[in-house]
């Protein structure tokens, strides 16, 4: 049996998820965020959890199926199975914070153009 199959006590098991939420939050940076989660997953595990937030992204942004699945590798199944938590609550905030950031990184490029003139 693989670990991820066994139960765990349901007190433990929510300590154990605050204390990662917890550990993930006091990263400073990018660069620390990187590093941890390099080391501490499997280059799968971490590829497969890039993928996820990609796909969620990437639908969010209008892409199909076909698109993403094309260009990320992944199956209709992985995509319909992030399709149907676009609407929960820490999706959606990952989401615009992504946005956001995209937005911001937008509107600087076009402030340092107009700054050079």
């Amino acid at each position: 049996m693989r670990i991820s199959e066994k139960k765990l006590n349901p007190s433990l098991k929510s300590q154990i998820k605050k204390t990662l939420a917890q550990a993930i939050g006091d990263l400073h940076d990018l660069h620390e965020t990187d590093r941890f989660l390099g080391d501490f997953f499997t280059e799968s595990e971490y590829e497969a959890f890039a993928k996820r937030l990609a796909i969620a992204y990437w639908l969010k942004k209008g892409r199909s199926y076909s698109n993403v699945k094309n260009n990320l590798k992944v199956s209709s199944a992985t995509i319909a199975s992030v399709q149907s938590k676009l609407d929960k609550p820490g999706l959606k905030m990952i989401l615009q914070k992504i946005e956001a950031e995209e937005w911001a990184t937008q509107w600087a490029e076009k402030i340092k153009k107009f700054v050079r003139k």
